[in-house]
C-alpha cells in the first residue's frame, strides 16, 4: 500500500508499506478519505508536537474508511462498513505510527469485541482509544469527504461539554480556522446566547458569521479588547484559544467576567508561557482540553450526526479544498501556505 510518511527533518514523501495485520477483534479498513489536521499534522512535521519522537512516521488521524475484512471474534462490524478513525498501530515496515490514516489501508477496532474478549474498562490490557471508532450508517447524511470533518466536530463537542458550556452564557473565541467555526457554530446550537469571534482577516471573520457569530472582529484592524468591552463591560463567560497561541491566555485576562474561564483548546508549540492576570478579575480559571478523550469523542458522536441529519450542520460548509491522495503532497503544501480562504482539507482514496 502507499503511505504518506514523515521524516525528522519534516521531508514528506509517498512510500510502498506493508498492508498492516489486524487482530481477532479487528477489521482491516480500505481507507476512503483523511483530513489535514493543522494542529497534530503539521506539527508531527515540524517536531513540535509534545512528546513525538518517533520518526520516520506515517502521518493522518481523521480517516475514513470502508471495512473490507473483519477478524474472527468481530461482532458488531461487517464488511461494506464505513467506519471513523481506521490507524496504523506500532510500526508498518519499519515506518512509526503518525496515527497513520494517510494510508491506503488501515486497521480498526470493535470495542464490544475487546469487551466480550477480556479487554473492556478495568482490565489490565484496556484502552480508551479502543472506543474511538463509529460507524456511518446509510441513512446518514454525509458523504466519505463530509465524514472526515466529522472526526473534528466530535473532538470540539466533546471538549465543549468537558469545558462546561452551558445555554445562555457569552463566549468569545480566537480562531475561524475549522476548529474556530466548530466551536462558533455548535455554541449557537447548544443556545449560548452571544458567540464573537476573533480572526487575522477579513476572510475568515466573514466565515464565522456564516457559522453563526453574533460578532466578527478582524484583530488587525480594530481593538478586540475595545470593542469587546463596548458589548460587554463586564466581560465574557468564556474565551476559547482555537489557535494555539499562548499570548491570547493573556489577552484572555482582559476579557473574561468574574468567575470567568479561559479555555485553551488550540495546542502552542510553546510549553511554558508568563502568565499575567493583572487585568483579570479576582476569580477565573483556566482550563486546558488539548487532547480529548477518545471515549467522550465516540459519546459525542450521536448529537453530531443528529444535527448533521436534521440539516443543521454541514460538514461541507467547513471544508475548502478537497485532494485526491496522487496529490496529498500538493495538500499539505497548500497547508503550509496559510491563505485566508482555507478551511479543513481533505484527502481522498
Amino acid at each position: 500500500m502507499k503511505s504518506l510518511v514523515v521524516d525528522a527533518k519534516g521531508n514528506l514523501s509517498v512510500q510502498e508499506l506493508p498492508k498492516p495485520a489486524y487482530g481477532e477483534c479487528q477489521a482491516l479498513v480500505k481507507m476512503l478519505s483523511c483530513g489535514v489536521c493543522n494542529g497534530t499534522d503539521t506539527k508531527i512535521i515540524h517536531g513540535t508536537f509534545k512528546n513525538f519522537n518517533s520518526y520516520p512516521a506515517v502521518l493522518g488521524h481523521e480517516g475514513v474508511g470502508q471495512v473490507v475484512e473483519i477478524g474472527s471474534k468481530v461482532t458488531n462490524l461487517k464488511v461494506g462498513d464505513i467506519v471513523l478513525l481506521p490507524f496504523l498501530e506500532g510500526e508498518t515496515g519499519g515506518i512509526a505510527s503518525g496515527w497513520g490514516a494517510f494510508s491506503e489501508y488501515a486497521v480498526v477496532g470493535d470495542a464490544q469485541s475487546y469487551i466480550n474478549n477480556g479487554m473492556g474498562p478495568g482490565t489490565p490490557h484496556f484502552s480508551e482509544g479502543y472506543f474511538a471508532q463509529n460507524v456511518i450508517h446509510p441513512t446518514d447524511k454525509v458523504d466519505a469527504v463530509g465524514a472526515a470533518m466529522v472526526i473534528t466536530f466530535r473532538e470540539v463537542l466533546s471538549a465543549i461539554k468537558r469545558f462546561g458550556f452551558k445555554p445562555n452564557q457569552n463566549l468569545l473565541v480566537f480562531g475561524a480556522g475549522p476548529v474556530g467555526l466548530c466551536f462558533t457554530r455548535f455554541a449557537k446550537l447548544i443556545g449560548m446566547q452571544t458567540v464573537i469571534t476573533v480572526d487575522i482577516s477579513d476572510e475568515k471573520t466573514t466565515a464565522a458569521k456564516q457559522a453563526g457569530a453574533d460578532y466578527a472582529f478582524n484583530s488587525t484592524t480594530c481593538d478586540v479588547n475595545a470593542e469587546v468591552k463596548k458589548l460587554f463591560p463586564d466581560g465574557m463567560d468564556y474565551v476559547v484559544d482555537a489557535v494555539g497561541i499562548n499570548q491570547l491566555i493573556n489577552q484572555a485576562m482582559g476579557l473574561i467576567k468574574y468567575n470567568g474561564k479561559i479555555c485553551c483548546y488550540g495546542i502552542s508549540p510553546q510549553l511554558g508561557m508568563q502568565l499575567d492576570w493583572s487585568a483579570a478579575p479576582y476569580n477565573w480559571s483556566l482550563d486546558f482540553v488539548q487532547w480529548p478523550s477518545k471515549l467522550e469523542e465516540s459519546e459525542a458522536h450521536a448529537q453530531v450526526m443528529a444535527w448533521i441529519n436534521l440539516g443543521v450542520l454541514n460538514p461541507m460548509d467547513f471544508i475548502s479544498d478537497v485532494f485526491d491522495f496522487e496529490h496529498v503532497l500538493d495538500a499539505f503544501k497548500l497547508v503550509e501556505e496559510r491563505k485566508s480562504g482555507t478551511k479543513k482539507i481533505v484527502v481522498t482514496f
